[in-house]
Formats: C-alpha cells, sequence, structure tokens
C-alpha cells in the first residue's frame, strides 16, 4: 500500500505559519530534520505581513540585555537563557545576511530599510522554502492526540488528516487581530491536554474615550504631550510623549504602552485624565506667553488668533470648548480671568475613559501559559517531554516598539533546536 502523507513520519511538526513558526521551522530544517508546518489560512504569516502598520518593527536596538529584558516585567527571568542563545544581534545578522538592510528609528525601534513588512516576509518565507520544509496551507488543526501517563504527543487531528511526528510545536499566537487567523487556537488544545491557559485580554491597545472633542480630533496626532490619569479625581500616574486622536478615543506608542496600567485603575473606579499641550513649559510662563500673543494681536478676533495659542490641530477644539466666550470678540476685550482660564485649559484638557479597545484593535493580547510550565532553556512544555510552545502562545507582557518579535525570534530559534 502506497504511503500517505498522513502515515509519514516527521521529526517535528509546526502548527502556525507565523513569525515564531516560520523561525522555528527553518531552523530545525536547517539541522536536517524533516519538518512539517501546518497553517490554518490559505498563506503564511498574514499577522507578520501587516505588523507595525505593514512597515514591521522587527525588534528594538537596545543592545543592553538586562535593559531589554526589564521590558518584559515578570518574564524578565524567564527570559535571560533564551535571549542569550538568539538575542537582538542576531536577529541583525539573520536578516541582513539574507539581504535585507535594517534601520534604527526613534526608541530604538528597527525596521526593514525598504519599509515593507512584505519584505520581512519574504525573507522568513525562503528560509523555510529553502531549508525544504513541507508546507500544508488551509489545513486547520482541530485537537492534539496525547498519552497524558507518558507525556507524549501521539499525532495531531486535523481537515486533511491525522499527522505524526516526534516532536510538535504549537505556534499559533494569540487573540490580537483575529482577521488575521490569530484567534487563540492553540489555547484551546493546551487546556484541554491539560496545561494552565491564561484568558487573553488586549494589553497593548487603544484606550476608549466619552469625549465627542477627542473623537472630533480623528487623525491629529501630537508629540510631547504629557497626559495624567486619575482613579476617582486622585492622580494615579502621568507620562509624556505622541497621542493619536482616533474615531474611538486615544491612540499612539504613548497611550499603547500605557493601556495596561489604565486597565488596572478600571478595576477601581472611574478613570479621567488630563492631557498637558505644554509639559515643559509651567503655568505662569504659558500665561506669559499668551499675553506677549495678545498684546502683538490686540486688533484681532479671537478665532482668528487660536492657531497661535493651540497646537496644531487643536484651535477649533479651543474654540468649541468655550473657554473663551463669543470666539468673535476682539482680543484686547479678554479679561485677565479669561486669559488665566485659558492657560489652565492648555494645561488639563478633561477627558473620561470608557475603557480598553477589544481583541480586534490589539496591538498585543496577554493571556496563555504560564512560564512555570516551560522550560525556558528549551522552550518545551514541562506537561509533554516532545511539545514545544513559542511566542504570542506563551504568557509575557511587554510593550511595543519591537518586543513582540524579538520573543518570536528568539522562543522560535531556541525551540528549532529540538534540544
Amino acid at each position: 500500500m502506497k504511503k500517505t502523507k498522513a502515515d509519514e513520519k516527521y521529526d517535528l511538526i509546526v502548527i502556525g505559519g507565523g513569525a515564531s513558526g516560520l523561525m522555528a521551522a527553518g531552523t530545525a530544517a536547517a539541522k536536517g530534520k524533516q519538518v512539517l508546518l501546518l497553517e490554518k489560512n490559505d498563506r503564511l504569516g498574514n499577522k507578520l505581513r501587516i505588523t507595525g502598520g505593514g512597515r514591521c518593527n522587527i525588534t528594538n536596538a537596545t543592545f543592553d540585555r538586562r535593559e531589554f529584558l526589564a521590558k518584559f516585567g515578570r518574564s524578565e527571568q524567564f527570559l535571560y537563557s533564551p535571549l542569550a542563545q538568539f538575542g537582538i544581534e542576531d536577529t541583525f545578522k539573520f536578516f541582513e545576511a539574507r539581504g535585507l538592510p535594517l534601520v534604527v528609528e526613534a526608541r530604538n525601534r528597527v525596521f526593514p530599510k525598504s519599509q515593507k513588512a512584505a519584505d520581512v516576509f519574504l525573507v522568513m518565507e525562503r528560509y523555510v522554502t529553502n531549508k525544504k520544509v513541507e508546507i500544508i496551507k488551509s489545513n486547520p488543526v482541530f485537537k492534539l492526540n496525547v498519552d497524558r501517563s507518558a507525556g507524549r504527543i501521539l499525532s495531531i487531528k486535523t481537515k486533511q488528516g491525522t499527522y505524526s511526528a516526534q516532536n510538535y510545536l504549537i505556534a499559533t499566537g494569540g487573540s490580537s487581530h483575529p482577521e488575521t487567523g490569530s484567534t487563540g487556537d492553540g489555547f484551546k488544545w493546551l487546556a484541554e491536554i491539560g496545561h494552565t491557559v491564561n484568558t487573553p485580554s488586549p494589553s497593548v491597545v487603544p484606550l476608549k474615550v466619552t469625549d465627542a472633542w477627542v473623537k472630533a480630533l480623528s487623525g491629529v496626532s501630537l508629540s510631547f504631550m504629557k497626559i495624567t490619569f486619575y482613579l476617582d479625581d486622585r492622580k494615579a500616574f502621568a507620562a509624556t510623549g505622541k497621542i493619536l486622536f482616533t474615531h474611538f478615543g486615544l491612540s499612539g506608542p504613548l497611550i499603547l504602552n500605557l493601556a495596561q496600567r489604565v486597565a488596572d485603575l478600571l478595576r477601581g473606579g472611574i478613570v479621567t485624565a488630563k492631557i498637558d499641550c505644554y509639559p515643559e513649559t509651567d503655568l505662569g510662563a504659558l500665561e506669559r506667553q499668551l499675553l506677549k500673543v495678545f498684546d502683538q494681536n490686540k486688533n484681532k478676533t479671537f478665532k482668528n488668533i487660536a492657531k497661535e495659542i493651540a497646537p496644531k490641530g487643536l484651535d477649533q477644539t479651543l474654540l468649541g470648548f468655550g473657554v473663551i466666550p463669543d470666539p468673535e470678540r476682539r482680543v484686547h476685550e479678554i479679561t485677565r480671568d479669561e486669559r488665566q482660564r485659558l492657560a489652565r485649559w492648555l494645561k488639563a484638557l478633561p477627558l473620561s475613559i470608557e475603557g480598553l479597545m477589544g481583541l480586534d484593535r490589539a496591538v498585543i493580547s496577554d493571556g496563555g501559559v504560564p512560564l512555570v510550565e516551560v522550560d525556558p532553556k528549551t522552550m518545551k512544555s514541562r506537561l509533554y517531554e516532545n511539545l514545544y510552545l513559542t511566542g504570542d502562545i506563551l504568557h509575557i507582557n511587554r510593550p511595543s516598539g519591537g518586543y513582540s518579535l524579538q520573543l518570536c525570534w528568539t522562543t522560535g530559534y531556541v525551540a528549532g533546536q529540538l534540544n
């Protein structure tokens, strides 16, 4: 009888053709292993193709390992061994050796020089195809067949049949951007076979606000703004950076990386915020600046000088708030009290935080298998001796800025050693 694909024995079956799955499959194949890569979508790397707004933030050029790992919070200790095996320098060498030059931008974010995520994907696709990885697309996995007493995965059941191998690797990602196929399938299978799975929630995600003035500014981006968050009118924390206004609220790197802290506040009560448009100028100095502008434009109407007072894009918001009643008034008619009120407004634009956007808007979601159930030296499950777990399957919180993809390259490489 002729052998079918389902009867073949592989050294490794990788489930999931994203960043960590491609890295693991290519790495194992480069060691001479027979590798099968299964992907439920009709093409590989759907999320990789859109990451970083289509530019692909490959890693973060923080070469001090301790400083880099500090961004991972409680997961820092776990990641020491994996990062020692495949670190940031290795990521640079990997891509540049394959004809993809990289550039370092603000906040140490690293992008392909072409600014195209598709070029990163092409490098990874060539990596697995050149190493003769067998790839089957449009083949979703239904379940893992296991021998719990022996602590081994026996086979996997898929749409196209049952496959078996010496080793198995789950790289199906988390639950952010479900439109790419990242729908938390791996979490379901792992829970079924006895792994703990922490429920996914959006962790690097935009904020929803109730204020109409914010939504009216959709598309406006303000650099170097200070935002202060309050819980039940008591100051909680503040941060400074770039803020992007959207049709649902606030986004941009600063907001995305504060989302988890805001989520913690929301569990405790009513959360509000204030934006300081001039964080490097104290209130007294700002009042003097306003007085100077007023003196230079005494006979103009207030609405005609609003652009000289408010940050770019905020002039209509300033007029709409009614801080200065009747914007048709001449500047010389504005009272001292009104000018001081204007200065206070520019230092504290009020916001009401409704909540976080959902997993469909999340750049990163948390949740997944707790790290105590994974060997950091190998990425091997501590419950099943022939099962490896990589990337967003692991419960590791981190900020945006290249940290997620470095996690994928690192854990995929380590698991692909099949140690």
